[in-house]
């Protein structure tokens, strides 16, 4: 197990780029589908309509053989780290989506018509009402989807990218030590997950400690 540190210290840096970047380009994705729901435009709506539905009701090992193996076939290459990224970001981004949608919906219309009341333009109201407070709604459903894009991305090995769980199938194929490598598998994983879990915890707990004080100043 001590022999072997080193190579899941590569891994779990791996793992760790590909889930972060996976994260950022997700966020991204969920942020301009947003805005397309705010500011009602039908055709960006029915795309992020139809790509939601694609991309929930479809397996990541889907995603990732099609692109990795399918379109080579039509001459177009991608390398397995970039399939990788793109995968996670389809895969995630209609889940951060739906994620920072529930926040904005959250914020009640009394709310929003009394700020166009007030003159504010819709972006303003979405820049100084709307997104502090669905950015507080959903910061649980976005914690959650983080999590579980770090736990997909243990599935992009198939396709030859050495984070966590390739190294384990490598390690057990070369000296079958099933038992050694998959207690180091899974303490990776604990050492990955929890900090982040009780990092969103923490930021969470501040959010609701904010929002009672700012009830109680009114």
């Amino acid at each position: 197990m001590l022999e072997i540190v080193p190579l899941f210290n590569q891994a779990a840096l791996m793992t760790i780029y590909l889930t972060a970047l996976g994260v950022f380009f997700s966020l991204v994705v969920g942020v301009l589908g947003n805005l397309a729901y705010y500011y009602r435009n039908r055709s960006l709506t029915a795309v992020m309509k139809a790509y939601t539905e694609l991309s929930r009701n479809t397996p990541l090992l889907a995603h990732l053989f099609f692109m990795y193996f399918g379109l080579p076939m039509i001459g177009v290459k991608v390398s397995a780290f970039a399939c990788g990224v793109i995968a996670l970001t389809f895969l995630g981004g209609s889940y951060m989506m739906e994620a920072i949608r529930g926040g904005m919906e959250a914020v009640s219309r009394t709310q929003k018509e009394s700020a166009l009341s007030l003159g504010l333009s819709r972006t303003q109201m979405l820049v100084h009402i709307v997104s502090p407070q669905a950015l507080r709604t959903a910061l649980a459903a976005i914690s959650a989807n983080v999590i579980f894009l770090l736990r997909e991305s243990s599935l992009i090995g198939v396709i030859a990218v050495n984070e966590l769980m390739q190294i384990a199938r490598i390690q057990i194929g070369m000296f079958f030590r099933t038992d050694e490598v998959l207690i180091m598998l899974t303490a990776y994983y604990l050492l990955l997950i929890l900090p982040l879990s009780l990092l969103f915890y923490q930021i969470e707990r501040r959010l609701r400690r904010g929002r009672r004080s700012v009830v109680v100043a009114k």
